[in-house]
C-alpha cells in the first residue's frame, strides 16, 4: 500500500535567473504533485521573486489575487447551498405540519 507521502508532495523550485546589468531576478514557485496509479497531475503557482542587486538580496512575495477570489467564491457557493438546503427543509417541514393539522379530510379541526 502506498503512503500519503508517495501520493501527495509539495516542492519549492527556482527557475533560471535572469540578469540585466547588475540586477539578477530569480522566480520561485511551489508545486503540488499528486501521483495516482493511473496517472497524476502537477499544479504550479508562483510564490516569490528573488532580486539581487549591488550585493543585496530581497524577496518579493507574489500575492495570487485570482486564487483568493476563487476560494472566496467557493465559500460563498457553500454558504448559499447550505442556506438553500436549510430553507427548503424548513419549508418542507412546515408543509408537512400543515397537512397533518388539517387531517385526512382537508378541513380544519
Amino acid at each position: 500500500m502506498r503512503s500519503v507521502m508517495d501520493v501527495f508532495g509539495a516542492r519549492e523550485a527556482s527557475a533560471e535567473p535572469v540578469t540585466v546589468d547588475d540586477v539578477t531576478v530569480t522566480p520561485r514557485s511551489r508545486a503540488l504533485v499528486v501521483r495516482l496509479p493511473w496517472g497524476g497531475f502537477v499544479w504550479n503557482r508562483p510564490t516569490a521573486v528573488l532580486v539581487e542587486q549591488d550585493g543585496q538580496a530581497r524577496r518579493i512575495t507574489i500575492v495570487d489575487v485570482t486564487r483568493i477570489l476563487q476560494v472566496g467564491l467557493l465559500g460563498l457557493a457553500v454558504l448559499t447551498a447550505s442556506a438553500s438546503l436549510l430553507w427548503f427543509r424548513a419549508t418542507l417541514q412546515s408543509r408537512i405540519r400543515l397537512s397533518v393539522d388539517k387531517g385526512p379530510g382537508g378541513g380544519g379541526r
